[in-house]
């Protein structure tokens, strides 16, 4: 079973038990407002990903990770959320849709580390 089935199958299982919103899953992840964002379409930008991500709640950061050489999208971002519990529509509501023929995979970030700035590297090897 591949990790977008997992998560709806867990999700499913949840609601119908009615559990508590500390015993479920997402708690584990409430002390960061990340997301891991797979699958995406390689022609999308930033401004592209904050558009239909923002549905659930302000988006304060975004890593598309490009290749260094050709700067192309590699097809998968990290996303911050402004409040944790944005985190937890997006990874219910995304994960597993299609987006322009792809299908999403979208999962919570337990810790997570920002890339370091450009600036910052040239600044290091000076």
């Amino acid at each position: 079973m591949n990790v977008v089935q997992e998560i709806r199958r867990i999700n499913e299982l949840e609601s119908r038990l009615g559990s508590e919103a500390t015993a479920s899953w997402h708690d584990q992840y409430k002390d960061s407002a990340y997301i891991f964002i797979g699958g995406l379409p390689y022609d999308l930008t930033e401004g592209d990903i904050i558009c239909v991500f923002s549905q659930y709640g302000e988006v304060v950061n975004i890593n598309l990770v490009r290749d260094k050489e050709t700067g192309k999208s590699k097809g998968y971002a990290f996303l911050q959320y402004e409040d944790q519990r944005s985190t937890i529509l997006a990874v219910d509501n995304f994960n597993g849709i299609k987006l322009l023929g792809r299908v999403l995979r979208v999962d919570h970030v337990n810790s997570y580390r920002q890339p370091k700035q450009e600036s910052e590297d040239a600044a290091a090897s000076v």
